[in-house]
């Protein structure tokens, strides 16, 4: 959610209140710029078997943007307009800076700089805010004012940036975080409107779209959905059409260019919010089956505020921020922006032996708690998210690919990044607090020179350290974050990659790829399919289609196709496609599954069975996985209901026992979730794989 900030009376700079699930000496900058030594990276005693890491540069998946590593600023920050920040952003590699600052923008007026019930801080206007952007060397993402401002308001912004200014903002949202104006009973960000549902939401983002549209025409326009898995996603309110992302994608969808999500890992512990991060993959895969459907084309996607709730100014937000950014670029959102800057001290703690100060900001805002006993560091002194942004704009650079990277030992995080210079850069995180990880990396589809320059952030350092290492073995400290960027063994060249496979025709065992050519002439195609870090190829052809067959039902599959010339010459990887495999068109049962009624981590199931053969049911057995481990049946009801892991069994009782020909039963449950909220993709009865309708 978005700041409801109070300032302290000492300083305007407000620590940052939430409901509900968030509540969040000056180092000179050639000091942030010079290389240490590597000194951190000094070999630590580490367990004996090595940790297997696999690199597979054939496994692609999407290329960075040049707006992928983002930040948000607010005008409540006196420093925002700065050279200092702009200069300490411009080193940790910041691309995409926003304003005017989370929940400040529906209640923000650009023209005079004001707004009401809220405090603005000197030197923060949009001129000023400009003059940062454009020396750091970075693009705008502004929110126009949904809550308390028009559609006209909006338009005059972008003439007053794009026309009178030539500041060339071309990304601009409607609103922030609008779902928690009270409509689902949680009320933290200003809504003046009399009806605060999705659908009117969504009619004024057409209203909004179009006027600023007729200003600029290349602007492109984000609208507010809900996070997948995250409150209040799938709430139906009273006298809506539906959850929130439905109604807004069904009557907004054709005026708008992307959609805004926002992700604040909770937890227990840090390593619970840690765990958070391998929800947003699936989420994104649902959303963008959700826009296929219901908009009938893609749309971009923006997570313009990301941050996590403990330990955020110490190493777990260090790798938080690390695995996050690359999670999420590697699955093509184009901007990630850290909440925030600076934020003010909050609760203070202690993580991994170092001092937390609850504060949201990337630096230092110099203050203390109001009791005095505790006091943060000096003005603008980076916090460890700041340099974890600084190993990702060091690891993926605009225009690199992300590949296929995974380890054997699930407290080591593994992303890696194909450069269009030939190297490849490996981004390995060790989440252990208190064990060194030794690892031994293996490469496919690419083959290394064998030493390789090693960054290093490690848990209590305060800068990035440099060095060289091997391209095969490295050591972890407990709570770091290491690169290595390799360089090939021999020159590459080849083809062109081929372009975004579609599929088509898709069928329970069957799907056809077709894809745009790679230039050049004389070409075969490789069609893999991502097993894992292991891919697995389909087949080839000269042409650019392929059927796959012999296809399990009901399963997701990821495939990239790589053009290969005569000379045996490979392509990289295309953008993958990834489909999924329906259920048998006829068998002797069939399945009906749905969410009768959700409350953001429940819902009440309801499952029908139909009996499609010719031969009576005396007795069945119902059962089905869940897609993800976070999904869980409470309670259920008509039969008996157990769960054992993922994997469900429902059995009849005695009075529903028989079922005839055509017939049907009801059965239904009560479910709980920690994440996105799929549903099961496939149905047994009696051991026979169901029609899923």
């Amino acid at each position: 959610m978005s700041p409801t900030p109070e300032p302290p009376p000492a300083r305007p700079l407000p620590a940052r209140t939430r409901p509900a699930s968030r509540t969040r000496a000056l180092l000179a900058l050639t000091a942030l710029l010079t290389a240490s030594g590597l000194a951190s990276a000094t070999p630590v005693a580490a367990e004996d078997a090595p940790v297997r890491v696999t690199v597979n540069v054939r496994a692609g998946w999407e290329k960075a943007a040049d707006t992928a590593v983002g930040i948000n600023h607010a005008i409540w920050d006196t420093h925002l307009g700065s050279d200092q920040t702009a200069d300490l952003l411009k080193a940790a590699g910041a691309k995409l800076m926003r304003y005017p600052g989370g929940s400040y923008s529906d209640i923000y007026h650009w023209r005079d700089h004001t707004a009401p019930g809220g405090y603005v801080a000197p030197d923060t206007d949009f001129a000023h805010f400009m003059a940062g952007v454009r020396r750091a060397g970075a693009q705008a993402i502004v929110t126009a004012n949904y809550g308390t401002g028009t559609a006209q308001e909006a338009a005059d912004w972008v003439r007053h940036a794009n026309i009178e200014h030539d500041y060339a903002v071309k990304y601009w949202e409607i609103g922030n975080e609008n779902y928690g104006n009270g409509h689902y009973g949680s009320p933290w960000e200003a809504d003046d409107h009399a009806d605060k549902s999705p659908a009117e939401y969504a009619r004024h983002v057409v209203q909004y779209a179009r006027a600023m549209k007729a200003v600029d025409p290349t602007i492109k326009v984000g609208a507010v959905l809900t996070t997948p898995g995250e409150w209040p996603d799938g709430i139906t309110a009273d006298g809506d059409a539906g959850p929130w992302n439905q109604v807004v994608l069904d009557i907004a969808g054709d005026d708008i260019d992307f959609v805004i999500l926002h992700f604040y890992a909770g937890g227990a512990n840090p390593a619970e919010a840690l765990a958070r991060v391998e929800r947003l993959p699936v989420a994104l895969d649902l959303l963008h089956t959700q826009i296929q459907r219901q908009v009938g084309r893609d749309l971009g996607v923006a997570l313009t505020e990301i941050n996590m709730t403990q330990g955020m100014n110490t190493q777990p937000g260090a790798l938080f921020a690390a695995d996050v950014y690359a999670s999420l670029i590697a699955r093509g959102v184009f901007a990630v922006n850290w909440w925030n800057v600076r934020n003010g001290i909050g609760t203070v703690a202690e993580y991994a032996g170092h001092t937390d100060y609850g504060d949201w900001g990337l630096l230092s805002s110099g203050g203390c708690t109001a009791d005095g006993s505790a006091c943060e560091p000096a003005l603008n002194t980076p916090f460890a998210p700041y340099h974890a942004l600084g190993m990702v704009s060091r690891f993926v650079r605009a225009g690199d690919q992300l590949v296929r990277a995974g380890s054997a030992d699930p407290a080591v995080k593994v992303h890696a990044a194909r450069r269009a210079d030939g190297g490849l850069a490996v981004m390995l995180l060790n989440q252990d607090a208190a064990a060194a990880k030794q690892v031994s990396l293996s490469y496919a589809g690419y083959t290394p020179a064998a030493s390789a320059q090693v960054l290093r952030f490690g848990n209590g350092d305060t800068s990035i350290s440099t060095g060289t290492g091997s391209a095969s073995s490295v050591t972890l400290p407990p709570y770091s974050i290491t690169t290595l960027v390799l360089r090939p063994a021999a020159a590459l060249s080849g083809p062109p990659a081929p372009g975004r496979p579609a599929a088509s025709a898709i069928t329970d065992r069957s799907a056809t790829l077709t894809w745009p050519a790679a230039a050049g002439s004389g070409l075969k195609y490789e069609i893999h399919r991502q097993h894992g870090t292991v891919s697995e190829q389909w087949g080839e052809t000269a042409g650019t289609t392929f059927t796959v067959g012999n296809l399990a039902p009901g399963t997701t599959y990821t495939a990239n196709v790589i053009a290969r010339d005569g000379s045996g010459r490979v392509s990289w990887a295309s953008p993958p496609v990834i489909f999924s495999t329906g259920t048998p068109a006829t068998s002797t049962c069939a399945v009906a599954f749905a969410d009768v009624s959700d409350w953001g981590n429940g819902f009440v199931g309801s499952v029908d069975i139909t009996n499609t053969g010719a031969a009576p049911m005396d007795g069945w057995t119902l059962s089905f996985d869940w897609p993800t481990s976070w999904q869980q049946v409470s309670s259920g009801w008509n039969a008996n209901w157990t769960q054992t892991g993922g994997s469900v069994k429902v059995t009849n009782v005695d009075w529903n026992r028989a079922v005839a020909p055509g017939a049907g039963v009801n059965v239904g449950f009560v479910g709980s979730y920690q994440g996105p909220n799929l549903e099961p993709p496939r149905f047994t009865v009696n051991g026979m794989l169901c029609t899923t309708r």
